[in-house]
């Protein structure tokens, strides 16, 4: 047989819905089958969906996945093979493990490579295997490096040495900026040294923080790209593979235009939430409006993700709060189509003052009494969000997280947040992408949706009269820069000094992101967009006293 036809499932598994993930599995075979196909793939860890974490570690789960490989080998005997991501257990050990069904039977494959940086704790969880040879598919022999052991070349030149004709690649591989150009770089560099063709799969979904890209793509040998697949959207593929003198290469296939970073970021934005909504079962969101551009942004991508009419905003109106302010928050709401109603917390406002009069008597008002108004409506919205079953959305951007901009039990409240990773100046940016681009994926109007003044106007948490954050903050030009080098490039702050900053300016923001850990320890699970995302990616101890000056 000089043919072979590979049928690719980009999918969105959800984590521990087993019975789910394996219906999925199913439907993607069958897809297959009807298609003429010799084989049928999903990605890395597909039946338990990923990451799982600790759940991994509970045997009853492990049993269960196991359990419903076992099922869909015989309900997939007749016709193309499967191969699908899941769990096994040799001699005692928990391994990551990619699963060929085939006539019945189970043919495993064990992770070798074993990721342990950023989101990825896989040594803590899963032995590491030694490396597995190629299995006869049809009329070739698959290779299968899992994920990370295509990131190192010893996997795949074992197999090319030990007779693999054609490489795939199972992948649960977390979206940043930047990742697909790194993503293809390594995939060409095994096709290089192996002289093999190569399929990447990738999952697609949002998981937790993680928005899992799809972007899965077929290589000859050589580098040729063939064949590509959209990016934050599933997709069903199907490859073919001829052999000729040279051994297997692939036929010319669709390749599908990958978007610009702006695009990719909102759209993993858009992901995340959707599913982190579907996933734990919320279908509707409530936040509040403030007419500034952060809360504005938010319910954009919050009409995006599950429809306008899911989208519940409050505008929390005090005496410092412009007409300005009210004017916009409208404007945002009357352009999205989304709900808006305005709840004024001036009464809450005074029976607090008066309730801690005693106590304060002798003080001067200052940021204690500027937070309660952030708490109020904090509370407000929580009130609001419990009676009504909608998930509160919050609404800070990683400039404020990065330095505490930001109080607690206040406008920090809220089950999920869009902007965790997005930095201040990105944020203009990016209203002002969506407001010249529209895609079909969008749920929410096309057209302008957040107007300019709210984008052009100098930022306020209008927590006072006259305030503007550059009153507490360097200009946020200023402040994601020096955030950028401290945070993302771990930069010391003689090299930010270096930078053209002033040393007492780089020394203060060093300050301010040391002691708002605390902060983010408590704060919501937000998109993870950079390699450098507030969560996993960058782990601080909350007491922590070292000084880089």
């Amino acid at each position: 047989m000089t043919h072979f036809r590979l049928t690719l499932a980009q999918d969105n598994p959800i984590v521990g819905d087993l019975d789910g993930n394996m219906a999925r599995a199913r439907a993607a075979w069958e897809a297959g089958r009807a298609a003429g196909a010799h084989m049928v793939c999903l990605t890395e860890m597909f039946i338990t969906g990923y990451q799982t974490q600790d759940l991994i570690l509970k045997p009853a789960f492990v049993a269960a996945a196991l359990a419903r490989i076992e099922r869909l080998a015989a309900d997939c005997a007749d016709g193309p093979a499967l191969g699908i991501g899941g769990p096994a257990v040799k001699e005692g050990r928990l391994y990551n493990a990619f699963h060929i069904l085939q006539g019945g039977k189970v043919s495993t494959v064990l992770k070798h490579e074993l990721p342990n940086e950023g989101v990825f704790d896989e040594k803590r969880v899963f032995a590491s295997a030694d490396i597995s040879g190629p299995v006869p598919v049809g009329p070739l022999r698959l290779g299968v490096p899992i994920c990370e052991d295509a990131w190192h070349s010893d996997v795949a030149e074992t197999l090319a040495e030990t007779g693999a004709d054609l490489l795939f690649i199972p992948n649960g591989s977390p979206y940043h900026r930047g990742k697909i150009e790194v993503r293809m770089g390594l995939m060409v560099k095994r096709v290089v040294e192996t002289g093999l063709p190569l399929v990447y799969l990738n999952m697609v979904g949002g998981q937790d923080d993680q928005a899992f890209d799809g972007a899965s793509f077929v290589l000859n040998p050589g580098g040729a790209l063939v064949a590509s697949l959209p990016q934050f959207q599933p997709a069903l593929a199907h490859v073919d593979f001829d052999l000729g003198p040279d051994g297997w290469r692939a036929r010319e296939g669709e390749k599908a235009l990958w978007p610009e970073p702006y695009e990719a970021d909102y759209h993993a934005m858009v992901l995340t939430l959707q599913d982190y909504c579907r996933k734990t079962g919320f279908s509707k969101v409530i936040l509040g409006l403030s007419g500034g551009v952060d809360s504005a942004l938010v319910a954009a991508v919050a009409a995006d993700a599950l429809g306008p009419q899911a989208v519940h905003c409050v505008m929390l109106p005090s005496r410092f709060t412009s007409a300005h302010s009210l004017e916009d928050a409208a404007a945002v709401a009357r352009a999205l189509g989304t709900r808006l109603d305005t709840v004024p917390i001036s009464g809450p406002q005074e029976a607090v003052g008066e309730a801690l009069a005693p106590l304060f008597a002798g003080t001067a008002p200052g940021i204690t009494e500027e937070r309660t108004h952030s708490r109020l409506r904090g509370l407000l919205l929580m009130a609001l969000s419990n009676k009504t079953g909608a998930m509160l959305l919050t609404t800070g951007n990683k400039s404020e997280m990065a330095v505490g901009y930001c109080t607690i039990y206040g406008d920090m409240n809220g089950g999920y947040n869009p902007l965790k990773d997005l930095y201040k100046t990105r944020v203009f940016e990016t209203c002002r992408w969506r407001n010249a681009n529209h895609r079909p994926w969008m749920a929410g109007p096309a057209g302008e949706v957040i107007p300019p003044r709210v984008i052009e106007k100098p930022p306020s948490a209008e927590l006072r009269e006259n305030q503007r954050d550059d009153d507490s903050l360097p200009p946020y030009p200023m402040l994601d820069a020096i955030l950028e080098g401290l945070v993302e490039k771990e930069l010391s702050v003689d090299a930010i000094v270096a930078q053209g900053f002033e040393a007492d300016t780089g020394q203060r923001v060093e300050h301010l992101l040391y002691i708002s850990e605390y902060k983010r320890f408590q704060s919501a699970p937000g998109t993870k967009l950079t390699r450098k995302a507030f969560w996993m990616d960058r782990r601080y101890p909350i007491a922590n006293r070292w000084r880089d000056r």
